[in-house]
């Protein structure tokens, strides 16, 4: 993934700070909105890994801070509900101007409300995604409960909200009161994804239920059983940004060729988020290599030994099918089973070229073979998983040229 940091104004001359990512070494065959939720920032670890499961799926993703949070400029006080549309709007001017409008909306939370409110104003939008969102907007305002007494006789408050001071005035309450919740989701007019917990004890299910019963066909929901609101553990957000991604090419234009935009072979990317999650892109094909847990690692993918031995597994089961095609042998399967430690060089009992010290890399390949062959042909195999072209590179002299890319 590729990320830009970028800025845009919104209606009142405030200055949004944003993120774009791009996906890895191939452009973009749509672009979404991020909306985060109630007093948060774009730099949310859920936002992320929303984020960074779009991307690997081929979209670029932009989030932003809304007025006043995160990097944004302006007063958190001065903004509402309404301005926080504005602020979708932009954004979605800044894409439309810069790279090619949205047309996925994904909002969490008060986000997934705004998305929802601000979707209708947006032609390009053509699907929008909400991720524990509440109904009605002014379901967040129980979270100003402490303040509620001193908003309503002073016109503001100093209020706690996630263990964080916020000032907040009556005309923040009064907007989202202000807005009719029914009419805007019976009259989105867009594909609808739901996805809520269960669980979620701050934006009850229940919610969920209400906006799909006002929402018209093409609608859909997808629990997130077990989930927080937050999505705080990694692996719920992942798979809330996966199941987004493979619902939302049932209603976006996907173009019939899509490849990558450099003539590299593979690009790997690493950003400065928790762990060693890196992203790897293969002509279209995206994949995650990581670390476990016990070396610090998120285990979202293989390790990079992991995926050595998958080059070295892959090209023998291809190399074997192939030559039993070609001699017309009655092959029916391959499975190769791998595996890689470091052995001390005078315990191993193979012919080493020079004097081979100390501790060395030992691949080791247990090939079953399924069909009704007779030993000679099961032998003759055996001999060609020997000459798999990444076996001869692994067995090769290799050349490894490294640069700093300018």
């Amino acid at each position: 993934m590729k990320n830009q940091r970028i800025s845009f104004a919104n209606p009142d001359g405030t200055s949004l700070a944003g993120v774009l990512e791009l996906p890895l070494d191939r452009h973009p065959h749509n672009y979404a909105l991020f909306a985060h939720c109630f007093t948060c920032n774009k730099n949310l670890s859920a936002v992320r890994h929303i984020t960074r499961a779009l991307t690997a799926n081929g979209f670029g993703v932009l989030r932003f801070d809304f007025t006043g949070l995160g990097e944004s400029e302006g007063e958190f006080a001065e903004s509402n509900f309404s301005s926080n549309l504005s602020d979708l709007e932009s954004a979605a001017e800044f894409l439309t101007k810069k790279h090619v409008a949205p047309t996925l909306l994904v909002g969490h939370s008060l986000g997934g409300a705004a998305v929802l409110a601000v979707a209708s104003r947006l032609d390009s939008v053509k699907a929008v995604a909400t991720i524990g969102a509440p109904f009605s907007p002014d379901h967040v305002t129980h979270l100003l409960a402490d303040g509620a007494d001193d908003i309503e006789r002073s016109g503001e408050a100093q209020v706690n909200i996630g263990g964080r001071p916020f000032r907040v005035q009556k005309q923040f309450i009064d907007d989202l009161k202000a807005q009719d919740p029914g009419t805007t989701v019976s009259n989105l007019r867009k594909a609808l994804l739901v996805m809520h917990s269960p669980q979620d004890i701050i934006v009850g299910v229940a919610n969920a239920a209400a906006i799909y019963q006002h929402a018209k066909h093409p609608k859909s929901f997808i629990s997130l059983d077990g989930a927080d609101h937050l999505l705080s553990v990694s692996a719920d957000s992942r798979y809330a940004g996966n199941m987004i991604a493979s619902w939302v090419n049932r209603y976006i234009d996907l173009p019939q060729t899509e490849g990558p935009s450099t003539d590299q072979q593979l690009v790997a990317s690493i950003d400065d988020t928790k762990g060693f999650t890196v992203n790897m892109q293969a002509g279209r094909h995206a994949m995650l290599a990581d670390e476990p847990h016990s070396v610090g690692g998120n285990d979202f993918g293989a390790t990079p030994y992991d995926y050595v031995l998958g080059g070295l597994g892959s090209c023998t089961a291809m190399t074997l099918k192939m030559y039993a095609q070609r001699k017309k042998w009655p092959l029916k399967g391959v499975t190769v089973h791998l595996n890689h430690d470091k052995i001390h060089a005078q315990d191993c009992e193979c012919d080493l070229e020079g004097d081979a010290k100390g501790r060395i890399d030992r691949l080791q390949r247990l090939i079953e073979i399924e069909g009704e062959l007779d030993t000679e042909q099961r032998e003759r195999l055996l001999e060609i998983a020997d000459r798999c072209p990444v076996h001869r590179t692994l067995e090769g002299d290799i050349l490894i040229t490294t640069e700093l890319k300018k």
